[in-house]
């Protein structure tokens, strides 16, 4: 893993992103982000995660996130590991998934091409962390965050895109408590 991928200075606020193998559109379904949801939460309650910013869109993540507790890489390592356990469980068992047969093939298809998973693999390996030491770069990060669902086109405003924390930051209570950035 080379340096620009390490999350070296715990006490920073890192842009991170999450992203599906081979770009499949997965968070089509409200369970899907709901599973997303549910542990942006429990890694706050449960392991120091701060988050500053969230966008979930159809085929990745984005987030500005911090820890007060156990190390960053630790909590990411974590979540991913859970979501994509999780996430590929809710596929299978989605009654209503068309697509079920085809992406849970792609993760297992996936998974066997990497030694470091037992049978799937969900997420992209890499989390590209950017260490965001200086307002600018935090600026810049938190509009490229609430920027994109309305760059995708699903909405004209960024907070009117329910699974983001544009909501928090245009003075509306959203899914996920956020620590605003002044």
């Amino acid at each position: 893993m080379s340096r620009n991928y390490k999350i070296l200075d715990q006490s920073l606020p890192y842009f991170v992103t999450f992203t599906t193998i081979y770009w499949i559109d997965v968070f089509t379904r409200r369970c899907y982000f709901d599973c997303m949801i549910d542990s942006f939460t429990h890694c706050i309650q449960n392991k120091g995660l701060i988050i500053y910013a969230w966008c979930i869109m159809t085929n990745h993540v984005h987030a500005i996130v911090g820890t007060n507790k156990i190390p960053l890489q630790d909590i990411i390592r974590d979540m991913k590991k859970y979501t994509s356990k999780k996430l590929i469980e809710l596929i299978h068992t989605n009654s209503q998934e068309s697509r079920k047969n085809w992406m849970v093939a792609l993760f297992e298809q996936a998974g066997q091409r990497n030694k470091n998973n037992k049978r799937y693999q969900f997420w992209q390996q890499h989390n590209q962390p950017v260490e965001l030491n200086n307002k600018i770069i935090i600026d810049q990060k938190l509009q490229y965050i609430h920027n994109n669902p309305v760059k995708a086109g699903f909405v004209n405003r960024p907070e009117d895109y329910f699974y983001s924390s544009a909501k928090s930051y245009a003075g509306i209570t959203g899914s996920v408590p956020v620590v605003l950035i002044e």
